[in-house]
């Protein structure tokens, strides 16, 4: 098993013994996505979880006059996925997009289920990875609508370490709801913030 990112994720994260992890490959797939290239379109019906091994996918909405709304971004050691659409069977509200060349394991719908039935721990495991990711959208929306563009940003930084240099900043600002300009004013007040410092 050469996927060292997913082997950890497997191992570290869910429990699953080292010695069964060669078994675990019969359980997903794994996919080479082009830069730009959309793995998941809106109106599509879901039934897979990505964890990004190398690389860097987000998940963004489009609105009715054609502006694009970043939900999510998923570098290394990430999961991404429609949650909505996956589990009720509903057509997809968002777009899942590989920002750089990216190699991401595909899991199906069940894949948890089925280790469950093998290494009892997952189940719990996931479950709890499941709810940190319910509370992290929870503390974003919380976010969006009671917090300073600069702490927006500041946030962003530190759950996102590195990301300015890899995603364009107009999918930053989308992703803090603001504006590229006014993300670019943030930045210049943060710079002199600390210059004068």
């Amino acid at each position: 098993m050469e996927y060292q990112n997913f082997r950890n994720h497997l191992s570290k994260i869910l429990g699953v013994p080292i010695d069964s992890l060669e078994f675990c490959s019969s359980f997903y797939e794994v996919k080479q996505a082009k830069k730009n290239e959309i793995i998941l379109r809106e109106g599509e019906i879901s039934d897979c979880t990505f964890f990004v091994e190398k690389g860097l996918l987000r998940m963004y909405s489009i609105d009715k006059v054609g502006k694009e709304h970043v939900i999510q971004f998923a570098p290394e050691n990430w999961i991404i996925s429609e949650t909505t659409s996956q589990l009720l069977n509903e057509k997809s509200r968002f777009y899942i997009e590989a920002i750089e060349e990216s190699t991401i394991i595909v899991t199906r719908e069940g894949f948890f289920e089925d280790l469950s039935k093998i290494y009892p721990d997952v189940a719990e495991k996931n479950q709890r990875l499941m709810f940190n990711h319910i509370k992290n959208l929870q503390n974003r929306v919380n976010a969006l609508i009671s917090t300073t563009a600069e702490e927006r940003y500041l946030e962003f930084l530190k759950k996102y370490p590195n990301l300015m240099l890899r995603a364009p900043q107009w999918m930053v600002a989308s992703y803090l709801g603001i504006t590229p300009e006014s993300l670019s004013r943030v930045r210049k007040e943060l710079a002199k913030k600390k210059f004068e410092i």
